[in-house]
């Protein structure tokens, strides 16, 4: 136990003394979660349409005003003169709305008329939010006019649940969690692992008294203090900033948040003891950490979403687990039977980190 220590507090050293680890540490996690939390956004707004109106009536202009009150759509700067379907291709709109000239002269004789809508596709996901806002307003708009019943005998009575409000800061921010927690501290545990290789100091070690458990321990035990910090930096950030408070036990997250950087620091310790140099133990960060817990564990796309056989890929990653416990804690709030199976995962992915690193550092080894 006391050469464990003595290799923690040798590590914490040498970190307050470097003053650009220190910034990777605190600062680069505190600003990350500012651009994700601020720049991520799901729902889109401000979509740019245009109208070509060859009616030109009281029903056709009325039409057009409920379309941008709708919150949804703008309008561009465009030349009337341009063809809609120009205005699309150069980037102007992304929606083209085309009134025909018996648009109010159909409506008012009860024939059907047709509303042209051109959408850009190139964004097949807002596209589909585009064609979903035009047929709402639509719909609406025909109610209003008293043009089909308001009364159906069928009423669907909606309400969301869990965010009233459709806030997308409690959506990304706990989201934001898991990829930050996962990427620094493994981050900063693989640098300081590959460092000793590169200044040859390894050497030492592996000759010396102490196993390789009680490196990977004192190492591990360092930098899982500091990414506590980290994550007290990170969560009381996010609390007051974007306003997103605690709805669930607290102690759920306390445990999972703690559970989830030990398997970090012990990926990042499986990362230094496989690669020589700092570049590569930043690559291989890059690779299989960064991009796997951004697009791999629910962050922003549904894993329901992935197709087959990569959908097998999120099993194994630990940030799918923590987005879990995160939202739940900060957004669902379900208490402890909906998490139970992510603490399990998180444990048994930590055990497997820490072994693997334990085999590969003893075969470095010299036998004593």
């Amino acid at each position: 136990m006391k050469r464990i220590l003595a290799q923690c507090f040798k590590e914490i050293s040498q970190f307050r003394r470097d003053r650009l680890t220190l910034a990777l540490a605190f600062l680069l996690p505190f600003l990350t979660l500012l651009i994700f939390g601020g720049a991520i956004r799901l729902e889109s707004k401000d979509i740019p349409l245009i109208v070509q109106d060859f009616d030109k009536t009281y029903l056709s202009r009325s039409y057009i005003e409920r379309l941008y009150s709708s919150e949804q759509f703008i309008a561009p700067h465009w030349d009337s003169t341009q063809s809609s379907r120009d205005a699309i291709d150069v980037g102007i709109a992304k929606v083209a709305v085309i009134i025909p000239p018996e648009f109010s002269r159909d409506i008012k004789a009860g024939r059907i008329t047709t509303v042209q809508a051109l959408i850009d596709a190139t964004d097949v996901n807002n596209a589909r939010v585009i064609k979903g806002g035009i047929e709402g307003v639509t719909n609406f708009f025909m109610q209003d006019q008293n043009l089909i019943p308001s009364q159906s005998s069928v009423t669907a009575d909606i309400r969301l649940w869990f965010n009233p409000g459709r806030l997308e800061s409690l959506y990304i921010v706990p989201g934001t969690y898991g990829v930050v927690f996962w990427i620094f501290p493994s981050l900063l545990t693989a640098i300081a692992m590959v460092r000793e290789k590169e200044k040859g100091t390894i050497l030492q070690v592996y000759a010396s008294s102490i196993s390789g458990v009680e490196l990977l321990l004192g190492k591990g035990l360092a930098y899982l203090l500091i990414a506590i910090c980290e994550a007290l930096l990170v969560i009381g950030g996010g609390t007051f900033i974007f306003q997103v408070p605690l709805v669930s036990n607290p102690l759920i997250m306390i445990l999972g948040t703690l559970l989830y950087l030990m398997d970090s620091v012990l990926f990042g310790l499986l990362i230094g003891v496989r690669t020589n140099t700092q570049d590569s133990a930043v690559q291989a960060v890059s690779l299989l950490g960064f991009i796997t817990s951004l697009l791999l564990s629910g962050f922003i796309y549904p894993l329901n979403n992935i197709p087959f056989p990569l959908s097998l890929v999120p099993n194994i990653i630990p940030a799918r687990y923590y987005v879990d416990i995160s939202r739940n804690v900060f957004v669902r709030g379900t208490g402890w039977e909906a998490v139970w199976g992510d603490f399990l995962m998180l444990i048994l992915l930590g055990l497997f980190f820490f072994n693997v690193s334990r085999r590969v550092l003893s075969k470095m080894q010299l036998p004593s």
